[in-house]
């Protein structure tokens, strides 16, 4: 068999492995998997867009991921294997190559399908008999498949999300810290607002790395006027495992969806043995099963600031809290367990 790592933007994963062995940044996944499957990376590059792939941009993704699809047609056959990083190039490559007489098997890694659009991508492509298996990080999108397609268990997988545990790591505090600091990760689906009204009384530093040049995304995650103790700001890779390490407390600030949105910031924080107080959420249902993290529910800033003020009361709490999240984390989040899964079902097929 030969496979193909179908991607929906170009990402230099050599460039990235070569940082990431200097310390510079977490390793990617995709390396790992394209090594170990001798794998043949695709991502659009300029491919000629038709007029086709302009109207079919109208319902799934991009024209240039319809492009990349018919491109890729031209060069598989039932003896491939593709993989594909998300819906944006899956439903064009599932509805392209899965129309091929002598079909590649292909395997499509869902994010958030559960939305009007990807409704009728799934059913107006036909996709439940040319997709071999539907992918995803939360089982809430497996079960809206499995239910919406009426496809069999067979075709369904889960793999919860995974972090690079050689990269986010525990370490000592930095010397410039001056008192308790509760901090924060990312922009997708955050409630920082929520967050500024659980911290603001308090007297801790509120350090957010949530970068973004979209004026509307920060508008929407973010007080309109931020409190004298939360500040926001971009932290390099290896600043960021720095902002871990001084955190108190790890708050993961979500509106409610359907996906794992947060999982990221729960599991570096975690990786970095850090106590977490995490907003429940559809979607991070997986990842709250076990006693890993304070959580409170969506919108109660009160919950919220009760969680918080009880981790920074609490040390000894808090740092069991944190070595639960730690061994749960390092156990069955690495990426290398995560590679090795994916890559056996691969195979499998």
């Amino acid at each position: 068999m030969k496979y193909h790592l179908a991607l929906g933007r170009k990402i230099d994963l050599d460039g990235i492995d070569r940082d990431a062995q200097l310390g510079k940044c977490p390793r990617h996944v995709l390396r790992a998997m394209r090594d170990r499957l001798n794998a043949t990376v695709h991502a659009p590059d300029g491919e000629g867009i038709s007029p086709g792939d302009k109207v079919r941009s109208k319902i799934s993704s991009k024209p240039e991921h319809w492009a990349l699809a018919r491109k890729l047609s031209e060069q598989v056959s039932s003896d491939d294997v593709i993989f594909c990083t998300g819906e944006d190039i899956g439903i064009p490559v599932a509805a392209v190559c899965g129309a091929l007489k002598e079909r590649p098997k292909i395997v499509v890694y869902f994010h958030n399908i559960d939305r009007l659009r990807g409704r009728v991508a799934l059913k107006l492509f036909g996709l439940a008999d040319k997709i071999d298996v539907f992918m995803a990080c939360a089982s809430t999108q497996t079960d809206f498949l499995r239910s919406y397609l009426n496809i069999p268990e067979s075709q369904i997988l889960v793999l919860l999300e995974q972090t690079d545990t050689q990269f986010f790591t525990p370490g000592p505090v930095s010397a410039e810290k001056k008192r308790q600091t509760v901090v924060s990760v990312g922009l997708e689906k955050r409630d920082y607002r929520l967050l500024a009204a659980a911290t603001a009384d308090l007297d801790v530093d509120v350090k957010i790395s949530g970068f973004s040049k979209d004026a509307k995304a920060l508008s929407q995650a973010f007080p309109d006027t931020m409190p004298e103790n939360m500040s926001r700001k971009f932290y390099e890779w290896p600043d960021l495992v720095q902002l871990y390490r001084d955190a108190d407390v790890v708050a993961v600030c979500l509106t409610d969806n359907k996906y794992a949105a947060g999982v990221q910031g729960l599991l570096e924080a975690a990786a970095c043995k850090r106590p977490v107080a995490i907003t429940r959420t559809q979607g991070m249902v997986d990842y709250l099963a076990a006693d890993v993290a304070k959580v409170v529910d969506v919108g109660d800033a009160a919950g919220l600031r009760e969680a918080i003020v009880h981790l920074l009361k609490n040390p000894q709490e808090a740092e069991s809290l944190a070595q639960r999240g730690y061994e749960a984390t390092v156990n069955q989040h690495n990426s290398e367990r995560y590679v090795d899964v994916l890559v056996e079902k691969l195979r499998s097929l």
